[in-house]
């Protein structure tokens, strides 16, 4: 896929090119800096950066990688923020740009970034995280290379910010039905208790559990923990394709869903590479998908959904088309309804997101 999170130490990444945040000066830095110096050869890489120069913010140059895993290292000045009134997003997208530029034209198949300036510079990772999302997005257009943002550190290490507290309250909120069942345990459900919508709402949630514990409708995608004891390995076992939901949908849309998507591109006046950049699939996945060659799982169908720009029930329709349905249950479903409820249009973002969760990205072409 075209854009991929890894937890790594950048050293160790493969990749035909990598981005160090490098020392303005011809010197070698501290963190990430010295640890490539170290492991690419000092005097070596140290001898090759003195050709470059001193690096103004928002430059980059590039040389050799030496005995790193990669052929070349892009080297670029970060921005150090002071408010946001001096220039800083400007120099940082530059930054971004002019990687991307250098790597296109050593004819680079693959180039791992740190998400840049957001820690010793001090980019808020909201304004960090929007700059390298709308880069790599642009450039993903018009280019063909995988992007790697390569993550160092712990599990608890977050790389959306504080975008992943926003989801995680929106899901909070869905799944409140789980205190709703502790408030009224069963049979103290009135209809007096349930005559808003929001309690019919909880309510219908709440069925939904415990069908899927009961094994009466299918179990898809990955469960909020407060729920996860609602589905028992018995009840994914009985599971059949008889009873599939996917089946069900297949035999009331009948439309095929390549043309539909082709009917969908043409109707939102796009062109289909602004499709799958935006959805993060290749250009030779998507052309499999297009053509009707191959059919695609649901996660993709939902990052097709992303870089179309549907509304929730347009999303729901199309997810119809190709069989597959929205789970209430499912942490995946939930945040791809964040992002289309908030206009929120990036699949690299749900991605983000998705890796903090610890869950599978939506497309894998």
């Amino acid at each position: 896929m075209p854009f991929k999170i890894i937890r790594n130490d950048i050293t160790k990444v493969k990749a035909d090119a990598i981005v160090n945040t490098a020392n303005p000066n011809v010197a070698i830095g501290s963190g990430v800096d010295s640890a490539i110096y170290e492991a690419a050869g000092k005097e070596k890489l140290l001898a090759a950066r003195s050709k470059i120069g001193r690096l103004e913010p928002g430059e980059a140059g590039i040389t050799p990688a030496f005995a790193l895993d990669a052929k070349y290292i892009i080297h670029v000045s970060g921005p150090k923020w002071k408010g946001g009134e001096n220039g800083e997003v400007e120099l940082l997208r530059q930054c971004y740009e002019k990687s991307l530029k250098l790597a296109s034209e050593k004819k680079c198949k693959s180039i791992a970034f740190p998400l840049l300036a957001t820690g010793f510079y001090g980019f808020p990772k909201k304004i960090g995280i929007e700059i390298a999302v709308d880069a790599f997005t642009k450039f993903l257009e018009e280019h063909d290379m995988d992007i790697l943002l390569v993550v160092f550190g712990s599990n608890a290490v977050k790389i959306s910010g504080e975008l992943v507290e926003n989801v995680s309250s929106y899901i909070d909120d869905r799944y409140v039905s789980d205190a709703l069942d502790e408030e009224y345990p069963k049979g103290r459900i009135t209809d007096e208790t349930t005559d808003d919508s929001a309690s019919r709402i909880l309510r219908k949630e709440i069925s939904v559990v415990k069908a899927v514990s009961a094994g009466s409708i299918p179990f898809v995608g990955g469960l909020n923990k407060k729920s996860s004891k609602a589905v028992t390995a018995g009840s994914r076992e009985k599971l059949t394709e008889k009873d599939s939901l996917d089946e069900k949908i297949r035999g009331i849309y009948k439309e095929s869903f390549h043309n539909h998507l082709q009917k969908l591109i043409n109707k939102k006046g796009l062109k289909n590479s602004e499709v799958y950049s935006v959805a993060t699939i290749s250009k030779q996945a998507f052309s499999k998908i297009i053509n009707g060659k191959t059919k695609p799982t649901k996660e993709t169908v939902l990052a097709l959904a992303i870089g179309l720009k549907l509304s929730m029930d347009e999303t729901i329709d199309f997810l119809k088309i190709a069989g597959y349905a929205l789970s209430p249950i499912s942490q995946t479903d939930l945040v791809v309804e964040y992002f289309i409820e908030h206009s929120d249009y990036s699949v690299i973002k749900i991605n983000m997101v998705l890796f903090d969760y610890g869950l599978d990205p939506l497309s894998n072409g």
